[in-house]
């Protein structure tokens, strides 16, 4: 997809601290249900920031708690959880989304990380036989994390955005990269779909975590990731990807 005259997008990481567990990625996107997902990971470990993404020449937000502003794509850790959250509240247009997902992968080049999880929601028709979550990996992610799972690949279609840009890396290197997805609902959060998502990550990474509160977190967080879905909506439509098939 072309760039709009005059928008060009720099993308930065800053960590605090190395990061050497596996990194878990949720971004702005459909139904927000990946981003809300893995932000109740960060709420219930309370893990701690470790770095952010700084970006310049995308849409900004700069959102805030209790008058306490932070960075909208911020890394999370705690000690005793195996996994570093990727937390994205920036979204990120179609036409920048190569070059977002470049600049993760040039620090990931460049740091301990040997593997990434990204979890979505997809927007495609489906019936209640289809509220489950499904996988799209890389061979070495699969053996490493998949095998002794209940989860179901995706039968078939094609990713577009960050999650393709990430995912594409992983083919043809040492990268082990895993997608979950779920279909997801307009409504925003799709607390439901998060849910999904949530006990798929809690399978793949042996996770203790009570899942049974989501509900209510997606209430609390209702108004403001409310607004943040009316961002997605009112974005221009060159901006947004396309619609995909997923069978």
């Amino acid at each position: 997809m072309a760039r709009p005259t005059g928008r060009d997008p720099s993308v930065s990481v800053h960590e605090d601290q190395p990061i050497t567990e596996p990194v878990v990625a949720g971004f702005s996107a459909f139904g927000l249900a990946g981003l809300t997902a893995v932000d109740y990971l960060v709420d219930q470990f309370e893990m701690e920031s470790v770095g952010h993404v700084s970006t310049g020449g995308l849409p900004s937000i700069t959102p805030f708690t209790e008058g306490r502003p932070r960075h909208p794509t911020r890394l999370h850790a705690d000690a005793d959880v195996p996994l570093t959250a990727l937390v994205s509240e920036q979204f990120v247009p179609a036409w920048a989304a190569e070059s977002f997902g470049e600049s993760l992968l040039s620090w990931i080049d460049t740091s301990a990380v040997d593997e990434l999880c990204m979890v979505s929601g997809v927007p495609v028709p489906h019936g209640p036989e289809d509220h489950r979550t499904f996988w799209i990996a890389t061979e070495d992610f699969r053996e490493r994390r998949l095998a002794d799972t209940d989860l179901s690949p995706m039968g078939n279609g094609f990713l577009d955005g960050v999650n393709a840009t990430l995912l594409e890396r992983g083919i043809d290197t040492d990268l082990a990269v895993g997608v979950l997805v779920t279909p997801v609902h307009p409504q925003a959060p799709d607390a439901e779909a998060a849910l999904r998502l949530l006990e798929g990550l809690v399978d793949v990474y042996d996770l203790d975590v009570d899942t049974g509160p989501l509900e209510t977190f997606a209430g609390e967080v209702s108004n403001y990731y409310g607004e943040l879905a009316a961002r997605l909506e009112d974005a221009a439509e060159s901006d947004l990807p396309d619609d995909r098939m997923y069978m």
